[in-house]
């Protein structure tokens, strides 16, 4: 047993060397970056992004590692590649002005890819020299299909690709080869991603008429590595990964606890309010408050000197500080002190991948220590259910992974068989779950909105129902008055059709019946 472990051990320590490649999510997903010195094959159709991975690679290795490059290029110039990724802000051009990247532009001409009397040699020299005069470490050829594209026989093709990867090893540089798949392979010679020591597929296709692009490793010799499909983006940022290998459940637990905003909502949580880091979960129909209880948290903690992020996705900034004025909520100043940051986009304007990034984003420049998105239901038509559901994990995720305490709002349809209809599949990862509704107080004569609490994870709460009540001096919660005789039989029915709803067993009574009316 003991010999068994230090062979283990020992294995371990002869892991290959990394080359970090700089791009956001993608060093997590290979386990540290390309392997050094070694040939990196990276393929996809029109428009995936292999270019842009390509030039990437090398503007981090020269900005942030110290890594001079060499871009390779058979088919745009140096002008066409430093014009076409200065609109994602890649300063292409100052680099190569500065040695730190440089780029040749080998324009092939017939009689150069000929099968007859084919030789590398006036390219590898090219190369060589561009290696050895700014002493480059990465390199990126752009694309194989155009250096090979007149050789037919197989034989003296895998040859000739055999020399060109090992030529590119014993110069002991990390290697960045782009290549167009086949019909049924990677690549259109079908040979490439067997000798090379890394493959890389991105896939760029349309669902339900938004753009989804995707990235796969599919092979990694001498490396564990992510095996799943993840999403990607460019924005003006360059290219980025959507970061999930640091989501674990290793987040501690913690005693403190947060503000709802309504002294009389702490009052029904053991300790007073929300427990800070924790999720919390609001559902209910249109017009029952989720978006005021939400706001009453926000300003609450932006009273403490915290930082809240907003994020909504039906209502403009503007229309929320109008809005939450009518009962008492003075959103500007806040805004104007940098407590408080409203976010406002459309769910249909980009992709879930993009959500999520720009979230990140915002995060990482805001520092919130509590973030609202405003219904998270809005997200649920922008892909498959299985999709969205993992979306919706990393996101969660990533808010408890760095403790921050989050709020979230679901919408639930009118005709919802039960109250606890709008849990959108994320339930097991919510801590505190409330839900709001409408209730007829008297058979046709009256509507109040009731609030109760489904869960609250690791703190005693009350399960009983209450008033949830609005008006111009803000929120407050009352306990339900005592029905009359008359109604005694309806009073437990109700209860009945609370205590029943976690098994969506919920009974219809005058009192329970849900009403969809317009958000206030």
């Amino acid at each position: 047993m003991v010999k068994h472990t230090k062979r283990l051990a020992k294995v371990h320590l002869h892991t290959i060397r990394k080359c970090p490649t700089g791009i956001e999510g993608f060093d997590q997903i290979t386990g540290g970056g390309l392997p050094t010195n070694r040939n990196t094959l990276v393929c996809g159709g029109t428009g995936s992004g292999k270019t842009l991975l390509g030039i990437d690679f090398l503007v981090n290795g020269a900005t942030t590692y110290d890594e001079p490059g060499v871009f390779m290029s058979f088919e745009e110039s140096q002008e066409e590649l430093c014009e076409n990724v200065a609109s994602i802000n890649l300063d292409l051009k100052s680099l190569v002005s500065q040695d730190k990247i440089r780029i040749e532009n080998v324009a092939l001409k017939q009689r150069d890819v000929q099968e007859i009397d084919f030789d590398l040699e006036g390219v590898l020299m090219i190369l060589d020299n561009a290696i050895d005069s700014i002493g480059a470490k990465r390199v990126v050829l752009d694309s194989i299909e155009s250096l090979f594209a007149g050789i037919r026989d197989a034989a003296i093709l895998r040859l000739e690709i055999k020399r060109l990867f090992r030529w590119l090893k014993e110069k002991q540089v990390t290697t960045i080869i782009t290549g167009e798949p086949g019909q049924s392979s990677y690549t259109r010679q079908g040979l490439e991603e067997y000798i090379s020591d890394c493959v890389i597929f991105l896939d760029n296709r349309v669902h339900d008429q938004l753009t989804v692009r995707r990235i796969r490793i599919i092979k990694y010799r001498g490396s564990n590595y992510g095996t799943n499909e993840y999403p990607f983006v460019i924005d003006d940022e360059g290219l980025s990964v959507i970061p999930i290998t640091s989501a674990r459940l290793n987040q501690p637990g913690s005693k403190s606890r947060v503000s709802t905003g309504i002294p009389t909502l702490d009052g029904l949580f053991q300790g007073g309010g929300y427990a800070k880091g924790s999720t919390v979960l609001v559902s209910g129909t249109a017009g029952t408050g989720k978006t005021s209880l939400a706001m009453s948290f926000a300003t609450s903690h932006c009273k403490l000197g915290e930082r809240c992020l907003f994020i909504s996705y039906e209502e403009s900034p503007g229309q929320l500080i109008q809005n939450m004025g009518s009962i008492g909520f003075r959103l500007l100043p806040l805004v104007n002190k940098g407590l408080l940051k409203l976010v406002s986009t459309r769910p249909t304007f980009v992709g879930m991948e993009r959500h999520l990034l720009e979230l990140y984003k915002i995060i990482d420049e805001f520092r919130p220590s509590a973030v609202i998105i405003d219904p998270l239901t809005s997200l649920l038509g922008q892909g498959s259910s299985l999709e969205i559901q993992s979306m919706l994990t990393r996101m969660i995720d990533v808010l408890k992974s760095k403790g921050i305490t989050g709020f979230f709002t679901s919408l639930v349809s009118s005709n919802a068989q039960n109250e606890t209809g709008g849990e959108i599949g994320v339930s097991s990862l919510i801590d505190t779950w409330i839900v709001v509704r409408e209730l007829e107080e008297s058979e046709g004569m009256k509507r109040t909105r009731g609030l109760f609490i489904v869960k609250s994870r690791g703190m005693g709460h009350s399960s009983d129902v209450h008033k949830l009540i609005m008006n111009d001096a803000g929120m407050n919660l009352k306990p339900m008055g005592e029905a009359p005789i008359a109604h005694q039989r309806k009073k437990v029915n109700l209860s009945n059709s609370i205590s029943d709803s976690g098994n969506g067993n919920t009974k219809s009574s005058p009192r329970s019946r849900l009403i969809g009316t317009n958000k206030l």
